[in-house]
C-alpha cells in the first residue's frame, strides 16, 4: 500500500485536482516501467506467519536489508516500517507482507535485476534468522487471527473501516499479494486509450496470473481467490469502472469519481487522523469534520487517491492491478504483459480492437470468470484462453517492436520474459492449476509442501 504522499501546496481552485494528474503526462522518450511485488513471511521452523518483532519477524528482515544492503530506514512513530534506496522502497502491507515498490526504469531488462537483487537480499537476510518467503496470491492456510496487523497508523484505520463496507476488506489486508506494473502516458488521449484497455483486460492478467487456489487449509473453489476477495471489499472504491468507457471520459471525470469515495484519513505531523467515511467534497469546502475549518493540500488530494483500488487506476502514473503473486520468473511477466501493450501504438490499438466492442456487463463477467476459472473461463462471446493467446501475441509483437536491448547487447529485446505467459497459453494451466495438481497428487492434501516447494 502508498505510502504519504509529500509536495503539494494548498488546493486553492478544482483544476488543480485534474491538474495532478495531468502533470504526469509525459513524452514517449521519458515512459518508464515501475514494478511492484509483494511476498508471504513465514517462520521455517512453524510454518506460521512472521509477526511484526521478534528473533524471526518482519522487523528482523527490515533491520538485516538496512544494516547489511544498505537501505535506509523509513519509519513511523518511533517504529521501522519500511526501506528505501535508489528510488525504490521496501515497505509493509497490513499482515507483514513484504513488498518492493521498485523504481522507475526505462526496460524491462532492468526492472527484472532489480527484482532478481531484492529477492537475493531478502533471502539473505531471511536465511539468516530462519524465515522464508513465497509468492502466492492468497495466504494457503492462515486464519484471519494468525496474521498480526502491522503497525501503521493508515492500517489501523481501514482495519476498523473494512467490515462496514464489505466482507472481505481485512482478508484483503491480511491474507492477498499482487504483482503490479505502473506505466506513464503521454496525454489525456492516451491515458483514456490505455486505462479503457487496462480495465478491459485485466481479466486477462488475473487468469495468466491466477496463484490463489487455496484459502485457510484446502481449495476454494476459485483460481484466483485474491480476484474474489476484491469482488467483496468496498463497491464505492473498487471494480471495473464502466464510466472509463463513456463518451468525454478524462481527468476529469476521474476526479469526480474520486471525490465520491469516502475518505480514509488525512496525514498531518506523523499522524493518520481519522476521516472514515466522510467526503473530500466537504474537506475542499473546509466542511470536514475531522478538520473543521482546514482545507486540503494537493498532497491531501495525491494520499486520497492512494485510497481508491479499482482493477486499474491512475494517479501520474497507470496502476495495473488485477495480478496475483508468484513464482520467481512470473513477477518479469507481468511487466513485460502490459508493456508489450501499452508502450507501442500498434499493440495498443490492436488491444483496443479486441474490446472496443465489450458492454460493461461483460467486462464485468470476465472477472468474475477469471477468479473462478482462470485460462478456462468463459462468458457470452469470449472464450479466455483463445483471447488471452490474442492478447500475449500481442504483447509480444509489442515487446519486439520496442527492441530494447539487454545483457550489454546479448538479448536483442525484451520477449523472453513473456516466456512463461506462452508456456501457460500453450498448456491452458497457469500457477492455479499446477498447484492444483500437487494438492490432489503428490501432496496428498498436505499444504505444508507448498512452503518447500515453492518458496523464493
Amino acid at each position: 500500500m502508498s505510502i504519504p504522499q509529500s509536495g503539494g501546496g494548498p488546493i486553492e481552485h478544482h483544476d488543480q485536482l485534474a491538474g495532478l494528474l495531468e502533470s504526469g503526462c509525459k513524452p514517449k522518450q521519458d515512459w518508464r516501467i515501475g514494478t511492484e511485488h509483494e511476498k508471504f513471511g513465514y517462520c521455517r521452523d512453524t510454518l506460521r506467519p512472521i509477526p511484526y518483532a521478534g528473533e524471526r519477524s518482519v522487523l528482523a528482515v527490515l533491520e538485516g536489508l538496512r544494516d547489511v544492503h544498505g537501505w535506509a530506514p523509513v519509519e513511523e512513530a518511533g517504529k521501522l516500517i519500511g526501506l528505501e534506496k535508489d528510488g525504490a522502497n521496501v515497505s509493509l502491507e497490513p499482515g507483514g507482507q513484504l513488498e518492493l515498490s521498485g523504481a522507475p526504469v526505462e526496460t524491462i531488462h532492468e526492472t527484472c535485476d532489480e527484482v532478481n537483487a531484492h529477492l537475493r537480499e531478502v533471502k539473505d537476510i531471511a536465511d539468516k534468522v530462519g524465515v522464508g518467503f513465497i509468492g502466492l496470491g492468497a495466504a494457503p492456510v492462515w486464519t484471519h487471527d494468525e496474521m498480526p496487523l502491522m503497525p501503521k497508523g493508515r492500517y489501523k484505520l481501514m482495519d476498523a473501516y473494512m467490515q462496514r463496507v464489505g466482507t472481505m476488506g481485512q482478508a484483503m489486508m491480511r491474507r492477498t499479494c499482487t504483482v503490479q506494473v505502473n506505466l506513464d502516458f503521454a496525454s489525456e488521449a492516451d491515458m483514456v486509450q490505455k486505462f479503457r484497455v487496462a480495465l478491459a483486460l485485466q481479466p486477462v492478467a488475473t487468469a495468466l496470473f491466477a496463484n490463489s487456489p487455496f484459502f485457510e487449509g484446502g481449495p476454494n473453489g476459485h483460481k484466483s481467490w485474491r480476484a474474489r476477495v476484491w469482488r467483496d471489499l468496498d463497491a464505492s472504491r473498487t471494480g471495473m469502472l464502466p464510466f472509463v468507457f463513456e463518451e468525454g471520459f478524462g481527468f476529469e471525470r476521474y476526479v469526480q469519481y474520486a471525490l465520491d469515495v469516502p475518505m480514509y484519513f488525512v496525514y498531518r505531523d506523523g499522524n493518520y487522523i481519522n476521516a472514515l467515511g466522510q467526503s473530500f467534497r466537504d474537506f475542499l469546502k473546509g466542511e470536514l469534520p475531522a478538520l473543521p475549518g482546514e482545507k486540503p493540500t494537493l498532497s491531501d488530494w495525491a494520499d486520497h487517491l492512494t485510497t481508491l483500488f479499482p482493477e486499474a487506476r491512475i494517479k501520474q502514473f497507470m496502476e495495473m492491478r488485477g495480478a496475483d503473486g508468484g513464482p520467481w520468473r512470473r513477477l518479469c511477466a507481468l511487466p513485460a504483459f502490459w508493456v508489450g501493450m501499452m508502450y507501442d501504438q500498434s499493440s495498443l490499438d490492436a488491444a483496443w480492437d479486441l474490446v472496443k466492442g465489450w458492454t460493461a456487463e461483460t467486462r464485468e463477467a470476465l472477472r468474475v470468470a477469471a477468479s473462478v476459472d482462470g485460462l478456462q473461463a468463459e462468458v457470452p462471446g469470449v472464450n479466455m484462453h483463445d483471447l488471452a493467446r490474442e492478447v500475449v501475441a500481442i504483447s509480444q509483437a509489442g515487446l519486439k517492436a520496442r527492441a530494447r536491448p539487454g545483457a550489454g547487447g546479448l538479448i536483442e529485446d525484451e520477449t523472453h520474459f513473456l516466456n512463461a505467459l506462452h508456456e501457460s497459453v500453450e498448456s491452458g494451466q497457469v500457477p492455479a492449476d499446477e498447484l492444483l495438481e500437487h494438492y490432489h497428487g503428490d501432496w496428498n492434501g498436505d499444504l505444508s509442501r507448498i512452503y518447500a516447494e515453492y518458496s523464493y
